[in-house]
């Protein structure tokens, strides 16, 4: 059978083999819900989810309080086990109830004409939910949690956001108790971007349960006399210090060539490059790199953002070079694996700010602002610091962190009378972490060829991703940035007629330790549908050239690769290996149909059907897990109700089965090591 048509007509070149009479009565009684969307009949890829009703107005409960404290003490400890999150629904035809809380012992006539005195529909609804409300803000679920020293219920915890709003002490806003000493914010770019919202906040205002001020772990040294010093590669190669699995050391591989995948006017630009690891040490074990392996980028801070915060924190230009002792007490910093025990290292400041302490992918912390007011001169920003480390800013705080992406360089400009001492800073920083790629081809094919000149490369593929920082500027990830470094001034030395190689450009990277479920459930034999969107497509390249190199797998693969517009963003078109239009399909979802990949998996049901059910066939998806992912899912799902006449649960258990069975295999491209895709192969 073609593959071609199998991927482009399933319901013609799989109908009659599947179409059993279960299959036939399934498709029959097949019926669009609001909770299922036929594969045959799916108009878009996003199906309209109802839209709850909302609730009927509530009229405000001025004496709310005093409700609360007696059902909390009235509360019965049969019920103290059921959440207030389980609510239950009535049909349709079912008699209007006013709403009630199982909760409450209404033989209490007090309480129950105070819950029914509060709590009024303006008009006749259906029941929805056998709750009441309890609480409206942070103030009401303390009282409720802690009460006046007496015990309270605790099921809200169960419904708590974890980031300790309930705990807040806000400042009181009397006007008549303002102060005279105003807080004057900070006159600069970097300190409104922050947004805070500091209320009522003045320099005489009282602030309770401040954070603690960090330890500092970290101090320099002068060298002794008999101190070798270590020879420093600082803006090529990580200090030896920085080893992933002692006692290997990261490797130095020379980038051989980049390229843009993409074409200008893509919303997303993506990267290829060849890195060579012809000499890559051997290793015990009999580990290497194998087809859907995982490897590590050690990526640095960019040279740009380690100069600015040394210029923030006032440090002299010929102290940022210069070789010191690292001494910490305890943990495995400045290290990524290791013994946790005290250290004693020969580095220099800018060795330690590039390669081990990360300043740009994690948001601030209490601690971070505890520090920062700790070495504040000026009265009103140290004021603010503390605000931001204490109860009665929990609130500012939280929006803080879950608002637009914060870097330390940020909050030194924010606050420029701050300077704290650079061991004390190194002290809270977490450490710069490796990112990890996921290979895409089985290197041990490679193997079988000879020459004395073969080169042993890996190919990358890369998205750049970007947000916009405080100046108005684009922002982009650490490693994605890092390889857009290297692969603008490869491109820019190609324009000039010079050759890439001799740029000596090096990518620090080592055989990654994470288990790669692609890794993991590649086999050999078997039929395999390869689904993925972005850059998430890039490692099925491998899979598919891999696979086609055998017999036993001809017409036995095949791809269903998401991009937006493929005059623009379609990655790796025509480099497959292998006639595309018989074992690829292209959906495009800003461009022809607007069809986005997981509607493409509904129109061809009968291929994914016939794969899942194959003997060692596997279905394989890779993408936006939140996005992309969720929608494939939800798309398999609807699959196996059409194809196997099953209802959801049994539909949803069906692919939970075959994802434990290795079957169905689903990866995020947002967890580090599949973000890239990597290609493996000896070239003369």
């Amino acid at each position: 059978m073609d593959s071609g048509q199998l991927l482009m007509s399933p319901t013609t070149a799989l109908e009659q083999p599947l179409r059993t009479r279960a299959f036939a009565t399934a498709r029959m009684h097949c019926t669009q819900t609001e909770q299922h969307v036929c594969c045959e009949e799916c108009p878009t890829s996003h199906p309209n989810d109802p839209i709850p009703i909302e609730p009927a107005s509530i009229r405000e409960v001025h004496a709310r309080p005093k409700i609360v404290t007696d059902i909390a003490q009235q509360h019965s400890p049969s019920s103290s086990s059921t959440s207030l999150g389980d609510t239950s629904s009535s049909e349709p035809a079912s008699p209007l109830t006013p709403v009630t809380d199982p909760h409450i012992d209404e033989t209490d006539d007090s309480v129950k004409g105070a819950v029914e005195a509060a709590i009024q529909p303006s008009s006749p609804r259906h029941r929805r939910a056998s709750t009441v409300l309890i609480s409206q803000g942070p103030q009401d679920v303390q009282r409720i949690l802690a009460g006046d020293g007496e015990p309270r219920t605790r099921l809200v915890e169960k419904v708590c956001c974890g980031g300790g709003c309930c705990l807040l002490d806000a400042l009181p806003d009397d006007p008549t108790s303002k102060s005279t000493l105003p807080v004057i914010t900070p006159d600069n770019d970097a300190f409104r971007s922050l947004h805070l919202k500091l209320g009522p906040l003045n320099l005489d205002s009282e602030l309770t349960k401040l954070v603690d001020l960090p330890p500092q772990t970290v101090s320099f040294d002068k060298l002794s006399n008999d101190t070798v010093p270590e020879p420093s590669e600082v803006y090529r190669h990580p200090p030896k210090f920085v080893t992933p699995h002692p006692p290997f050391e990261v490797y130095s591989s020379k980038v051989l060539h980049a390229r843009e995948l993409t074409k200008p006017g893509a919303e997303k630009r993506t990267f290829h490059f060849d890195l060579d690891v012809t000499d890559y040490p051997e290793e015990t074990g009999e580990v290497d790199f194998i087809v859907g392996g995982a490897i590590g980028v050690q990526a640095p801070n960019s040279e740009p953002v380690v100069n600015d915060i040394f210029d923030l924190l006032s440090i002299p230009s010929y102290a940022r070079d210069k070789q010191i002792l690292l001494k910490t007490e305890g943990g495995r910093w400045p290290t990524i694996w290791g013994e946790e025990s005290p250290r004693e290292l020969v580095t220099t400041r800018r060795e330690l700010l590039t390669w081990c302490s990360d300043v740009q992918s994690y948001p601030p912390t209490k601690q971070l602002f505890r520090l920062l007011a700790e070495y504040a001169e000026a009265p009103n920003e140290k004021k603010i610091l503390l605000y931001l480390s204490s109860a009665q800013g929990q609130a500012a705080f939280c929006d803080l962190r879950t608002g637009p992406h914060i870097t330390i360089a940020q909050i030194l400009h924010a606050f420029p009378s701050s300077k704290p001492s650079l061991p004390h800073l190194l002290s809270i920083l977490n450490t710069l972490m490796p990112r990890f790629y996921s290979l895409s081809q089985d290197p041990s094919l490679s193997r079988n060829r000879d020459g004395e000149n073969c080169r042993r490369l890996i190919e990358i593929a890369v998205t750049v991703h970007e947000t916009p920082n405080w100046r108005g500027g684009p922002r982009t990830g650490l490693g994605s940035g890092f390889l857009e470094r290297i692969a603008n001034k490869i491109i820019t030395a190609e324009k000039e007629g010079l050759k890439p190689v001799n740029l000596d450009l090096r990518v620090p990277m080592f055989r990654g330790l994470m288990a790669n479920p692609l890794a993991r459930e590649f086999v050999t034999d078997g039929p395999m549908l390869l689904v993925g969107a972005g850059v998430g497509v890039a490692p099925f390249r491998g899979f598919v050239q891999r696979r086609l190199k055998s017999a036993n797998c001809a017409n036995k693969v095949w791809v269903l690769q998401g991009v937006r517009d493929s005059l623009l963003d379609e990655l790796y078109s025509g480099e497959w290996g292998v006639e595309e239009e018989k074992v690829k399909k292209v959906v495009q979802s800003r461009r022809g149909e607007g069809r986005y990949v997981q509607e493409e998996v509904r129109h061809q049901a009968d291929l994914v059907w016939f794969v899942i059910n194959a003997l060692d066939g596997r279905v394989f998806v890779c993408g936006s897990s939140q996005g992309m992912g969720e929608g494939v899912e939800a798309a398999l799902v609807d699959v196996a109700m059409d194809k196997g006449n099953l209802r959801r649960e049994e539909a949803v258990e069906f692919w939970d089965k075959k994802k434990g069975a290795g079957q169905y295999i689903a990866v995020s491209d947002q967890i580090p090591f599949s973000n890239l895709a990597l290609h493996l192969e000896w070239i003369c």
